[in-house]
């Protein structure tokens, strides 16, 4: 009898475990990306990424709730349960994954190097040294700089934007950033006209993972498996590519 007992206890709290289904999701997003995301005059923030987490839960018909933050603080306040999940274009790397988990990409872009038109670039340190890097912090693009660049001046900031208005101000040679964010927030901008784009595209996985996914803590896989389904759902019923449309005019998914 207490053999049985015990096996139906063990039964049950299996089932509990197995059964979770999210179905109230606060979402850390982080309002000065654009165009994944940007905070307007209202406050309220918009983008590809604020989109995309609309359309994921939607499709998961899960009430959500964004939580603004800003980026150098948006990991320790998932861990601290602000939030459950982070969608800020979050690059899935090894370093990141030995602290959080994530799901399946939902977008892979390369990040580039801009610079005043006519300025000279060379991907070595010993080009690079005493120049200029603009950066934001705690950044895929800041862990590449840092380590194939040590000898330039590095400036990390906030905000990409931050280090944009630097760059026109001649305090930096250059900034480093996702492709569509340069070209979203600088280039496509009054005076964009008098930068451009430097150097390769950069996507080694070494410093850049595998695509940008959606953040959760470690012992939340159930809400991994969800936002996976919805990531294939969305992009085989159309709801994707709508979204990607509205902000790019080219493939962000990436291969």
């Amino acid at each position: 009898m207490k053999k049985l007992s015990l096996l139906m206890a063990v039964l049950v709290l299996s089932f509990n475990v197995a059964a979770k289904e999210w179905k109230t999701i606060r979402i850390g997003v982080e309002g000065a990306y654009p165009p994944f995301s940007k905070t307007e005059a209202d406050g309220t923030v918009t983008g590809f990424d604020i989109d995309i987490a609309n359309a994921l839960c939607a499709q998961m018909q899960a009430k959500c709730t964004l939580v603004k933050q800003d980026w150098d603080g948006i990991i320790p306040a998932l861990m601290a349960r602000k939030f459950d999940a982070i969608i800020a274009t979050m690059d899935i790397t090894e370093a990141r994954k030995k602290k959080i988990a994530f799901s399946d990409k939902y977008q892979h872009i390369p990040a580039r190097f801009v610079a005043l038109k006519g300025t000279e670039y060379q991907a070595t340190n010993a080009f690079m040294k005493g120049k200029k890097i603009g950066v934001q912090r705690a950044t895929t693009m800041d862990l590449y700089i840092s380590d194939n660049f040590p000898s330039a001046k590095i400036k990390r900031y906030g905000s990409a934007d931050e280090a944009y208005l630097d760059l026109k101000a001649t305090r930096l040679d250059y900034v480093m950033a996702d492709s569509a964010a340069i070209s979203d927030g600088l280039l496509a901008k009054d005076g964009g006209d008098k930068f451009e784009f430097v150097g390769p595209k950069l996507n080694d996985p070494k410093w850049f993972g595998d695509g940008a996914g959606i953040a959760i803590r470690k012992q939340d896989k159930d809400l991994a498996k969800q936002f996976n389904a919805a990531i294939k759902a969305i992009r085989a019923d159309g709801t994707y590519q709508k979204i990607q449309d509205k902000y790019f005019d080219f493939d962000v998914y990436g291969g």
